[in-house]
């Protein structure tokens, strides 16, 4: 890709880009959210023109001008948000678009062994005929890897193809890069990983502000050096210095006995004022569902929970706002915002009933000003309160789902996934914010899958297995082999 440039309204997301991919190459392609990163993959897949530029692929200047074209080229894009039909089984998602027919019609025995041949060809092992929607995430995956793959394509773009996986699904994930790329395929891998980006890319290109910064060999790219050129400034240590919890601080939280089948429990936990409390475990350990039984999203079986040594019935979501008990859903955009409203109505949505005059109308003032406060105390990039909140990059739409509960003075934060998907910048805000709020005696519990993060965020771990706490752990004698051997129930 050769001076690739893209602008709009108000916006140059592109600005001269060039980059180059060899078969059997991993290039990593890294920058902050909005640095221009998906723009000029949609580019390179046909999903959006570019304004000028040109495209050379084997040496030879092609024109892409829509999805069809790209993937006439060899080249297939699996997206961060798979485009998969759920209800649909394994065997027509990686023939959709691409089916054999027979007189017109679907070949339904031919579009069931090109599927098998290219599952087996690529070492996944799945149920043809199960529905998509019913596999986790990391089958979904495997099955977007497999429809491009059938349609012999040369050039894969990943993006964030590790976002949602555990650490055992991960590996099976580079083994499949790996056998790609023996195999003479170029990939394009957006991650914002950085030890991912080590372990499995030959080249790193560094995208900021819709410009190419650098390209270096992984090698000779130091972790620190591709974040300051990410960000443009060098960035303190990852993970900041946890305030030290009160040995008379109250407890906040407690959790006795709690049951929701058919994956947690019976468990029991608390939490104290200023203190954040990790629970790490694999993908389908329960850890979502307790956050969820806790907040009211899903109802418990048994249990009881108390705040402030007070026991409070929680049987949807409302009782828990009323309790001051916030959650920050894993998936932001299907459950924590509505992408569709503008920062203002999404900051005030769980709060509405503060913002009702007397005529029993929405006081559309005194949300822009109190959502203007927000945006001031959390650093919101946007160009003002009525901005869609999907135009907003990751980490600020993650500002804005805290600026939705801190609004109503939450003091139980439940972090699910609390970074997913964002960059190392906005990253480090996020964890400022968490120690912001535990400084002023908030009690949070967090999710992550990235264990890294659990152990430098916490200052308790418990380690979940089966809905069920295994093990304990403090901030200071947590280890990642410690904490995983718990997770997984093998030796340390």
């Amino acid at each position: 890709m050769r001076g690739i440039g893209k602008s709009f309204p108000g916006v140059r997301a592109l600005d001269g880009v060039s980059l180059t991919l060899s078969a059997g190459e991993v290039l990593a392609l890294v920058g902050e959210n909005g640095a221009g990163k998906s723009t000029l993959m949609k580019i390179l897949a046909g999903a959006t023109p570019a304004d000028s530029g040109t495209i050379l692929v084997d040496g030879v200047l092609v024109r892409i001008d829509g999805p069809r074209a790209a993937e006439a080229l060899g080249i297939g894009m699996i997206y961060q948000e798979f485009n998969l039909v759920p209800e649909l089984g394994v065997v027509e998602n990686i023939v959709l678009g691409n089916e054999p027919t027979r007189s017109g019609l679907l070949d339904a025995a031919a579009a069931t062994d090109r599927a098998r041949r290219v599952l087996e060809e690529l070492g996944i092992d799945l149920a043809l005929h199960t529905p998509v929607g019913r596999l986790a995430i990391a089958g979904q995956q495997m099955v977007e890897i497999a429809k491009a793959f059938t349609r012999k394509a040369r050039i894969i773009v990943m993006d964030e193809p590790s976002a949602a996986l555990s650490e055992r699904e991960i590996e099976r994930l580079f083994a499949l890069i790996e056998r790609l790329r023996a195999g003479g395929v170029g990939i394009i891998y957006i991650s914002h990983r950085m030890e991912e980006i080590a372990r499995i890319a030959d080249r790193v290109t560094v995208l900021r502000d819709g410009r190419v910064i650098e390209t270096r060999a992984v090698t000779a790219f130091p972790q620190d050096e591709i974040v300051q050129a990410m960000v443009g400034r060098r960035l303190d240590a990852h993970f900041p210095e946890l305030p030290p919890v009160a040995a008379d601080a109250p407890t906040v939280l407690e959790v006795r006995g709690l049951r929701r089948q058919p994956v947690v429990g019976p468990l029991s936990f608390q939490v104290r004022a200023g203190e954040i409390l990790g629970l790490a475990g694999l993908i389908g350990a329960g850890r979502t569902e307790i956050l969820r039984a806790i907040a009211g999203a899903d109802r418990a079986q048994s249990g009881e929970v108390e705040i402030d040594g007070a026991a409070v019935r929680i049987r949807r979501p409302s009782d828990a706002i009323e309790h001051g008990v916030a959650f920050i859903t894993e998936d932001r955009k299907a459950q924590g915002l509505v992408l569709g409203m503008s920062v203002r109505e999404n900051v005030t949505l769980a709060h509405l009933a503060h913002f009702v005059n007397r005529w029993q109308l929405v006081d559309r003032a005194a949300e822009a000003h109190a959502t203007a406060g927000m945006i001031d105390e959390l650093h919101i990039r946007t160009p003002g309160t009525e901005q869609l909140v999907r135009n907003l990059s990751g980490g600020n739409q993650q500002k804005v789902v805290l600026a939705k509960w801190l609004l109503g003075k939450a003091r139980i934060l439940l972090f699910d996934e609390p970074t997913r998907g964002i960059d190392v910048a906005a990253k480090a805000e996020i964890y400022q914010l968490m120690v912001n709020l535990v400084r002023n005696g908030a009690a949070i519990v967090m999710v992550s899958s990235e264990l890294p993060e659990v152990l430098g965020m916490a200052h308790r771990i418990l380690a979940i297995r089966a809905g069920r706490i295994a093990a304990e752990f403090s901030h200071n004698d947590a280890t990642p082999a410690a904490v995983m051997a718990a997770a997984t129930g093998a030796a340390a």
